[in-house]
């Protein structure tokens, strides 16, 4: 279905199997051209995709209607780079920011550094630097990313202090 700009909500057919790899290739958040049933071309973003649950084919498709200069609200998602502190796992919080940002400039990805963040450490999203022209509408004190000590490791430590608590206690 192709909506927006107060246009009447039209049924459209795609081919299938074209608009699936246009959508594996350039991701959800890309504008594409469509011609609709009576000869027009319309520049429209993906905003829903619901699938098949078995076969995993598109079934059908929400396309919000866009004009160059405009300026949209959407998801992107996050791309995390950098080594965290030796030992220290990473617990990602979100997986995508809602963004608003011209239609013809919406980024593939943002991209959220995590090099050298010590275990105990976050990264909220007031931290990311985005493009000029992309507002990040999530929460500034959202949390993006936390680095935590691996379970194993706490439970080993605490093990330790709690028998060596018990062999400075004194005997009773």
């Amino acid at each position: 279905m192709v909506y927006g700009h107060g246009e009447k909500p039209r049924h459209i057919s795609l081919p299938g199997l074209e608009f699936a790899a246009v959508l594996r290739k350039g991701g959800l958040n890309q504008l594409i051209q469509i011609e609709v049933t009576d000869g027009t071309r319309e520049l429209v973003i993906p905003k829903d995709l619901q699938r098949d649950p078995l076969r995993d084919e598109i079934v059908h498709a929400d396309l919000l209607i866009v004009r160059r200069g405009e300026t949209i609200t959407t998801d992107v998602p996050i791309h995390f780079t950098g080594e965290v502190e030796k030992g220290g796992l990473v617990v990602h919080e979100l997986t995508s920011l809602n963004i608003e940002a011209e239609a013809t400039a919406i980024p593939d990805a943002i991209e959220v550094d995590l090099e050298g963040l010590a275990i105990g450490s976050q990264r909220t999203v007031a931290e990311i630097a985005v493009p000029k022209g992309v507002v990040i509408l999530n929460d500034g004190e959202q949390t993006v990313a936390m680095v935590a000590e691996p379970r194993a490791e706490a439970a080993a430590d605490a093990e330790a202090e709690g028998e060596t608590a018990e062999a400075e206690a004194p005997a009773e």
